[in-house]
């Protein structure tokens, strides 16, 4: 055993060696949030279906309006209706990224009253936008005809046009949730797909895995302190405090561990010499190295060049 100081209860892990099990353990959170980078080619095919069922509907409006009109022996005005119907189009296609945006923030939000707030935040800003750029359009468009636009602002024209932002907003909105779910699906699905003809693992040169049965414990090279021969056991002492044993020889140990600059100090005893922040040589010829985290363990003379170099010092004679 370890000669050791403020050395924590030792666990006991019957294991064998599984070298280096590390690639692939962790997935990274896959998703996109932004605007270019999370919209497809289908999803713009899609897009563009939206904008002809509006244009459409808009024309199917238009020619409506003028055909009703006519009915009543007013004058139908087909081109300028389809104005009206076409500048309110425009404006709203150009929103979509808002709608987007909304229906990302709702679908990460993490209750419903969230959700909500942020689907009313949206429609509001929707249709706040939805209508001036609409104004400001025909005025612009009127004024470069040389004539004019009035818009007869007032509240009862203001919540008419709000009520029929509030059907298209829902409507994209739905539309966009539907697109967003199928994208994410699409995504899920490649990436059980990947997972699935994955190739086998692939070391990992700072890590260890020890492995009981089918319980496996994952070691990180640089967070052992030392390692000591224990009759037919390893003692691994850990920087957190933790030991463990495990069956095997220290030998063996010593030659998985050099690359590791984890090296003998004692015949029954390996530390590592990264983890050393200061040694300290005795008049026999034995040495003691303190580690980063207090703990300190001792060294044989017979091993007092393996650590001769610590600090840029010769060790003494």
């Amino acid at each position: 055993m370890a000669e050791s100081q403020n050395a924590p209860e030792t666990e006991r892990v019957e294991t064998v060696w599984d070298q280096d099990r590390a690639h692939g353990d962790e997935a990274s959170a896959t998703g996109t949030s932004g605007w270019r980078g999370g919209i497809s080619r289908g999803d713009w095919t899609m897009f563009g279906a939206i904008a002809l069922v509006a244009l459409a509907i808009g024309i199917v409006n238009a020619l409506s309006g003028a055909q009703d009109a006519a009915w009543r022996g007013d004058s139908s005005d087909v081109g300028r209706r389809l104005f009206w119907e076409l500048s309110s189009i425009i404006v709203i296609l150009l929103l979509v990224p808002i709608l987007v945006f909304a229906v990302r923030r709702m679908r990460q939000a993490p209750s419903l009253a969230a959700r909500a707030r942020i689907g009313a935040i949206a429609l509001l800003g929707f249709s706040a936008i939805h209508i001036a750029g609409m104004v400001w359009l025909r005025k612009l468009a009127l004024w470069l005809a040389g004539s004019a636009y009035d818009f007869h602002f007032s509240l009862a024209t203001v919540l008419y046009e709000f009520r029929k932002d509030a059907v298209t907003t829902f409507l994209l909105g739905a539309t966009l949730w539907l697109i967003e779910s199928r994208r994410e699906f699409r995504k899920a699905a490649l990436a059980a797909a990947s997972m699935q003809g994955a190739p086998p693992d692939t070391p990992s040169p700072d890590l260890i895995w020890l492995r009981d049965g089918t319980s496996r414990i994952r070691v990180a090279a640089r967070d052992i302190l030392w390692v000591a021969s224990a009759g037919n056991y390893i003692e691994y002492s850990l920087a957190n405090g933790t030991q463990h044993l495990i069956r095997g020889t220290l030998a063996a140990t010593e030659s998985e561990l050099a690359r590791f600059a984890i090296v003998r100090v004692h015949r029954t005893r390996l530390a590592n010499l990264g983890r050393v922040s200061g040694v300290e040589f005795k008049p026999s010829g034995d040495f003691e190295l303190t580690f980063d985290n207090g703990q300190t363990l001792g060294g044989s003379r017979r091993y007092r060049p393996s650590v001769a170099s610590l600090g840029g010092s010769t060790a003494p004679v």
